[in-house]
């Protein structure tokens, strides 16, 4: 993958743990990582240790993915101060507890406490995670692609999930918002098919992460949830991703290896999509 040297990545999100383990990978590969999260300090942290780690320049910026101003902000300022901005990792997205129902399903036993259920639900929160995966895709693309259609060579990668495929119990607005995203990677791909852009998506099984630790493991005890046991029960080879797992899918979607390649979702989930509970 030596096309990789050298060029520029941006990646939203990347704060947090699978955006660091993306930065680490990617840097090893000789890619210019650039940090963007609203959290700044989170951004630098990880670009510093992408420098330490892989010898690769690396750099850490605040953005706000739901702020198309903040965006062209940090863009304008890649630009001057880094160089073109050759591939973007969409990478920011989350869960929140407000937009989650207690309850997996409804029963006749459930009618008088309706509000565990998909009744109880905050549009609040419900709004702002949809808002925080499929705006926080829509907006970046629309900044950071607007340079590659001009030079016609640049990669999009947006971070999908299973939901996309079947809606997980409990989690309807992430459910929805994934789903969302496989296809707008399609329309975008096609629209954009004719001017050397590429746009394609990966779908992480399940991994932990800072917003689904509430739901996979017990806060007191570290064991599994019953949600969490159910999930290693339906994944076939009966563990959790772990972060770095997702880098070689992502190499070989940034790289000319791809090249033909675009509109697609590849899963990276351990043969969950594959099995069908029996």
């Amino acid at each position: 993958m030596d096309d990789l040297k050298g060029k520029i990545c941006v990646i939203t999100g990347g704060g947090g743990v699978i955006g660091a383990s993306l930065a680490e990978g990617l840097g090893n590969a000789g890619i210019i990582t650039v940090i963007l999260d609203i959290n700044e300090d989170a951004a630098k942290k990880v670009a510093k240790q992408v420098k330490e780690v892989t010898g690769s320049a690396s750099y850490g910026m605040k953005a706000n993915v739901l702020d198309k101003k903040s965006l062209q902000d940090v863009h304008d300022k890649i630009i001057k101060e880094i160089g073109d901005v050759d591939f973007l990792i969409n990478g920011a997205g989350g869960n929140s507890p407000q937009a989650t129902t207690k309850l997996e399903e409804l029963t006749e036993n459930d009618i008088d406490n309706l509000e565990d259920g998909f009744f109880g639900l905050e549009m609040e929160g419900f709004q702002k995670v949809f808002d925080l995966n499929f705006t926080g895709t829509l907006l970046p693309s629309m900044v950071f692609t607007r340079e590659m259609v001009k030079r016609q060579r640049g990669v999009v990668l947006n971070i999908s999930s299973m939901n996309a495929y079947k809606p997980l119990t409990k989690i309807p607005a992430y459910s929805a918002a994934k789903s969302s995203i496989n296809n707008f990677t399609e329309w975008l791909s096609v629209h954009f098919a004719k001017v050397g852009v590429r746009v394609n998506a990966i779908a992480p099984g399940f991994f932990l992460t800072n917003q689904n630790r509430f739901l996979l493991l017990d806060e007191k005890s570290g064991d599994l949830t019953l949600r969490g046991e159910k999930i290693i029960n339906n994944t076939p080879m009966g563990i959790f991703g772990e972060p770095g797992d997702i880098t070689g899918t992502v190499l070989y979607l940034l790289s000319d290896m791809s090249h033909f390649v675009t509109g697609i979702c590849i899963p990276v989930d351990g043969g969950y999509s594959a099995f069908g509970g029996v």
